[in-house]
């Protein structure tokens, strides 16, 4: 199988300080759908792992956030590819739960869903706390300078950065990846 792990605010869609609370606000970054779905239609088993502390701080609820994936996953299904599964963490930072990232909850998650190991899987994040939790769950961390990516960049040290592969965002990368791993 395979699979590839994505962050959702700051890769797939804009992120912002403010939280992304609605539908509404939930706005795609330009090229991150087609990303997806040339990931889905190459083969790619598509994961999305994302914290949203914006739940236990009451600024939206799990119906909400339901909503935002549903509009996301269908964005994807316009262009032809597929989400196969939306992992989230509504934990705040303080409630010492598992799966917020940097934690690995969630990538134990995908592993049991998928019935796989995440060992060497790309997990394209924004930041610090994605580029931990990839390298603690032995996947291969991907920092998009989208989103948080340039603030990660610029505040990490090169021991943070050791082994990360930087791209200007999601489109990019895919690119990359598909353009090195031929179809099968």
């Amino acid at each position: 199988m395979k699979l590839i792990i994505l962050d959702r605010d700051g890769v797939i869609n804009k992120d912002s300080d403010d939280y992304v609370k609605s539908v509404d606000e939930w706005e795609a970054i330009p090229g991150s759908i087609e990303a997806i779905a040339k990931l889905s239609k190459a083969g790619y088993t598509v994961a999305v792992a994302t914290n949203q502390s914006g739940i236990s701080r009451g600024f939206f609820d799990e119906f909400e956030l339901a909503a935002m994936h549903q509009k996301m996953c269908n964005l994807v299904e316009e262009e032809g590819g597929q989400i196969s599964g939306v992992f989230f963490c509504p934990h705040g930072p303080d409630d010492d739960c598992e799966c917020r990232k940097p934690k690995i909850g969630l990538i134990e998650q995908i592993e049991c869903e998928f019935g796989t190991n995440a060992e060497h899987l790309p997990f394209v994040g924004d930041s610090s706390k994605d580029l931990m939790c990839a390298k603690l769950a032995g996947c291969t961390p991907v920092l998009v300078r989208t989103g948080k990516g340039e603030i990660t960049l610029a505040e990490s040290s090169e021991n943070e950065l050791d082994g990360v592969s930087v791209f200007n965002n999601l489109k990019e990368y895919v690119d990359s990846l598909l353009q090195a791993t031929p179809p099968q």
